[in-house]
């Protein structure tokens, strides 16, 4: 009988893989426009509702995803071991099964593995088509000795005045991430985090405070949290555009940048 070491790669030999975050994304946007028909206004003034409703629809719809490959993968494995002569009845399954146990423990567990990673990059990619769809100028991914999700207005215009951009990247969970952004290249601005994460304590609100970073993050967890209550750089979404990134775009287009 054919030696099969890993399910996964196994599965993708015949054509099926996984979902990625970026279709999971796809499904999702198309699923909250089906049912709220949001326009760019109404996506930045209801921006936090979202991404609460995001999250929480992201992980019912994962584990959908997670739940039909499991069922292909399984079933493409019972018909490889029909195939090679060893299931002939059905009392031959559980034997089988049971017989490569290691490989279906090693399936699972990667699985597993994988979900906080795809759930993280699944939101990272929600949240920046959300706020690409708003059209506000940026550079993404630019190269400034850290590598932010969204520079803004522009990489060209960081070039000629740096302390006039906005510095702007998104983490799931943020732990001791946030300092991969501040650079000492680029130490003395201020940085935007967006996350849902719940769990930064006070003393790290304040390191990141003295670092001039600013978490984002949905009023509710905002309100809920009260370390994040009271810190001075902790700002919900509906804060961090009308104080910060529209003023900004004001001053951009007064003076000519955009």
């Amino acid at each position: 009988m054919a030696e099969i070491n890993d399910l996964r790669d196994f599965a993708k030999q015949q054509g099926v893989e996984l979902a990625k975050p970026k279709d999971l994304v796809s499904e999702l946007i198309d699923n909250l426009t089906a049912r709220y028909g949001y326009s760019s206004a109404e996506i930045k003034a209801n921006f936090d509702q979202i991404l609460n409703e995001a999250e929480q629809e992201a992980h019912t719809l994962y584990r959908k995803h997670e739940q039909e490959y499991c069922k292909r993968v399984l079933g493409l494995y019972i018909s490889h071991l029909v195939k090679e002569g060893g299931i002939k009845d059905p009392n031959d399954v559980g034997v089988e099964l049971g017989a490569n146990v290691s490989l279906l423990d090693k399936f699972f567990l990667s699985l597993a593995q994988g979900r906080k990673a795809r759930a993280g990059g699944a939101f990272e990619t929600f949240h920046n088509d959300l706020f690409r769809g708003l059209g506000y100028p940026f550079s993404e991914q630019a190269l400034i000795n850290g590598k932010p999700d969204f520079l803004l207005p522009s990489a060209g215009h960081y070039q000629k005045n740096a302390s006039d951009c906005i510095i702007f990247t998104v983490k799931r969970t943020v732990r001791e991430r946030w300092r991969l952004v501040v650079t000492e290249g680029t130490r003395g601005l201020a940085y935007f985090l967006a996350t849902i994460d719940k769990d930064l304590s006070r003393n790290q609100l304040e390191e990141m405070l003295a670092n001039r970073v600013h978490l984002v993050c949905p009023h509710d967890i905002k309100q809920q949290q009260s370390a994040y209550r009271s810190a001075p750089n902790v700002l919900s979404f509906q804060d961090f555009f009308q104080d910060y990134l529209d003023p900004a775009m004001d001053r951009w287009k007064r003076n000519g940048v955009i």
